[in-house]
């Protein structure tokens, strides 16, 4: 059901039916764990049911902190691969001669410091699933490795001879625009081409407004158990807010934000106070010294402010006025008056993020 404004989110326990004692991992990416039931996650996990239970590559395309992990992990785990290891690599947090370590493994003696063999990840991964995380950050030289391990499923490691046979699933993962990439000449066409056999569009958390309150609860039981604390839910004026707010962050930054109200509230309810939305970026502006409002050399109207921030926050709070006007701490009826004043016409109803605002004065 979709969530109403002055809402509360209730703390609901577990359901105390027994359940097997499956693995970590395979609890942690268990298709029924994904929370929240909007129209978009829906069409994400029926892709990911079809896709599951194939041998077909995978890129899973998104903004940081949208879940591209946990999907991943649930179609490995819906798969006839789940018994097998789901082996993970971060491409973006090593260098290029250490990510192809980890990858592909190497020989004793291979370079400085190779005192021994080192298995690799794909050696890992035989029979189960590779997730190749933030594969947009790699070098040209693993972008050709990968392709070789793709189109025959075998690699050499570093410093070795000797073709090494694997039978490998390969998921990725990227936040970046790969086809932009390929025309700037910075990733293999090739490449795109044998990872994209599906692809599946994590769709960011303002995309998907009514999973917020769902997400919030499930953050809310699981810090509240991990610190002993007893809490009822969240406010109705939480609420609002966690709605408002656009979530650059994602989930992640939805799940900190409620991790800090946890350990901060002091009441039966999480309040808005408890969650500090923002404050960690205000910190970041004021010392990097970057002004909120940027004025031009020619210099810009106070109106014109005026109607730029009218005009964000609507588009914040995906054009209902009333949301807007608690992100610009204002009353619904000056909101109502400024749009008047200023000639602002919003469309009608709520918009899913494409429509644009008309300024014009008739």
């Amino acid at each position: 059901m979709p969530f109403k404004s002055g809402d509360t989110v209730e703390f609901r326990q577990p359901s105390d039916q027994p359940e097997p004692p499956p693995s970590a991992d395979r609890t942690r990416y268990d298709l029924s764990r994904i929370v929240g039931a909007s129209g978009a996650l829906k069409h994400v996990l029926k892709i990911v049911k079809k896709v599951a239970r194939s041998n077909s590559t995978v890129l899973i395309r998104g903004e940081t902190g949208t879940g591209k992990e946990l999907v991943a992990g649930a179609i490995h785990y819906g798969s006839h691969r789940a018994d097998r290891a789901f082996v993970k690599v971060n491409s973006a947090a090593l260098q290029e001669n250490l990510l192809e370590s980890e990858l592909f493994g190497h020989e004793k003696g291979a370079f400085t410091g190779a005192d021994r063999i080192r298995i690799g990840r794909f050696e890992q991964a035989d029979g189960g699933t590779l997730f190749l995380d933030e594969v947009g950050d790699m070098s040209p030289s693993t972008q050709a490795k990968i392709l070789r391990v793709l189109q025959e499923q075998e690699f050499e490691r570093l410093g070795g001879t000797r073709a090494i046979k694997v039978d490998v699933r390969i998921i990725a993962a990227t936040n970046r625009n790969l086809g932009q990439m390929v025309q700037d000449g910075r990733f293999r066409k090739d490449l795109v081409y044998r990872l994209h056999v599906v692809s599946i569009d994590m769709p960011p958390l303002h995309h998907r407004k009514d999973d917020i309150p769902l997400l919030a609860q499930h953050f809310l039981h699981r810090f509240a158990a991990e610190s002993g604390k007893h809490l009822d839910g969240i406010g109705p004026d939480a609420v609002k807010v966690l709605m408002c707010h656009d979530w650059p962050g994602n989930i992640r930054e939805l799940e900190n934000v409620i991790e800090r109200a946890v350990l901060l509230s002091e009441g039966p309810l999480v309040t808005v106070a408890d969650l500090q939305i923002g404050e960690s970026l205000a910190w970041t502006a004021e010392h990097d010294r970057t002004p909120a409002v940027r004025i031009p050399p020619s210099g810009i109207s106070l109106e014109e402010i005026e109607r730029q921030a009218l005009l964000e926050a609507l588009r914040m709070s995906n054009w209902v006025q009333k949301d807007a006007a608690l992100l610009l701490g204002i009353s619904p009826r000056v909101m109502s008056y400024k749009l008047k004043v200023l000639r602002i016409d919003t469309p009608n109803g709520r918009q899913k993020g494409t429509a644009e605002l008309s300024t014009d004065p008739e």
